[in-house]
């Protein structure tokens, strides 16, 4: 039998525990452990969750990976590439590519009376994944591309909708600067709202045959391709493959073709979401040195406590080490329970936001209108493990104080 841990046991469920001058300090220490962990694990389900909402909006927009010409630039005015390549079938090959689809950008001035805005117009083909955009529709439905005809009808932002005063099913005219100068007319088929507004503002979707018309290309030629993914972990290393695929592939005029990945192509957006895990590392880091903190006070409390029984155990011949396990072991009990408490607690907060919403976000600031949370049993299970590790760590030294009790000092005082 493991004397250390008896001995602990009986401190624990021993009657003098429950009215001893230790309990309500104890139950103090215990309340931080439990509330720090609850803090902890709403700080992390909170974070990736932004993280997770944010990057699936930005990805949906322009899809995880794109392959365009060398050539073009950031104006969206894109050089041409051919539909049909010989690494098509390869990309589809890899396991993490979900689906791959063409796609054409042109930027346009839309004009209605006294109002006028600048936008992108993408163009999309029958190969398209409406998924994302048919969850965000708020107004209308999407369209269908045909190989038969073209058809007139676009998607567009709420926000553009709300800057023009436009509705679903009304007609607009859009402007193309280019030699000659041309225009062409859509009907609105659907409004859609991500909560980007950056991206939100820029974007309407229409058919590719009238990009490749106002361009002069023939069916084949197109902006480029975009790649999805099943998991955006996967990005950097799925984008390397794609590189290796078809970085040194020559179009027909010897031109190059060049692999961006969403994070290349909205860096900022990335770079402050990447920000956000320096805040949870702060928070993490002072919980645990609270809870830390509040069971050393708990342990000497304790030690204080029990002088007269660690002066006796002494004299019988238990050695420090052993009287120091004893301290441990009950502290260690202690701290579980408070993990017990900070579990609940902070799952049930998460649970509840994710079913009801109840904490709210300014949409225009943060893109989403409510507090996200992304549970993770992988999270819970190590945040669990390093508050125990570093807590009982930070009472080791506290402990040593066992050693500097006198027997006979303690006995006589007793």
């Amino acid at each position: 039998m493991n004397l250390e841990l008896f001995i602990a046991r009986r401190l624990v469920k021993g009657k003098n525990n429950k009215k001893g001058i230790s309990r309500p300090i104890v139950s103090i220490a215990i309340a931080g452990i439990a509330l720090g962990l609850a803090v902890m694990i709403l700080s992390v389900a909170v974070v990736t969750g932004f993280k997770n909402e944010i990057r699936s909006k930005v990805a949906g927009f322009g899809s995880h990976i794109h392959i365009i010409n060398l050539d073009s630039n950031i104006s969206f005015e894109t050089y041409p590439i051919r539909r049909n390549q010989d690494f098509l079938p390869r990309l589809e090959e890899i396991r993490e590519v979900r689906h791959i689809q063409v796609f054409a950008t042109k930027p346009g001035i839309i004009r209605t009376g006294d109002d006028i805005q600048g936008v992108i117009l993408k163009g999309i083909d029958k190969d398209f994944k409406w998924d994302f955009f048919e969850q965000n529709m708020v107004e209308g439905s999407s369209f269908r591309v045909t190989d038969t005809a073209t058809t007139n009808s676009i998607v567009i932002s709420r926000s553009i909708a709300s800057l023009l005063r436009l509705n679903v099913g009304d007609d607009l005219a859009m402007y193309f600067v280019q030699d000659p100068p041309r225009a062409r007319r859509f009907s609105i088929e659907g409004v859609y709202e991500t909560g980007l507004e950056e991206l939100d503002k820029m974007f309407v979707l229409a058919d590719i045959k009238h990009i490749q018309r106002l361009n002069n290309w023939d069916e084949d030629q197109v902006s480029g391709f975009e790649i999805i993914l099943d998991d955006f972990d996967k990005l950097e290393e799925v984008s390397l493959r794609v590189f290796d695929e078809v970085g040194y592939t020559f179009t027909g005029d010897r031109g190059r073709l060049r692999v961006t990945s969403i994070s290349d192509r909205y860096p900022h957006i990335f770079d402050w979401l990447e920000l956000l895990d320096m805040n949870v590392w702060v928070i993490l880091t002072l919980m645990v040195l609270v809870a830390g903190f509040n069971m050393v006070s708990g342990l000497l409390i304790l030690i204080l406590e029990h002088t007269g029984m660690i002066g006796i155990l002494k004299s019988v011949g238990i050695n420090n080490v052993s009287l120091r396990k004893i301290f441990l072991y009950q502290s260690a009990y202690l701290v579980g329970k408070g993990l017990i408490w900070g579990n609940l607690l902070g799952i049930a907060i998460a649970v509840l936001q994710n079913r009801f919403g109840f904490f709210k976000l300014d949409q225009a600031s943060y893109f989403i209108d409510t507090v996200p949370v992304n549970l993770s049993i992988a999270h819970i299970l190590l945040l669990n493990a390093g508050t125990m590790i570093v807590t009982i760590s930070m009472l080791i030294i506290p402990s040593y104080i066992i050693g500097k009790i006198s027997p006979e000092k303690t006995i006589r005082f007793d």
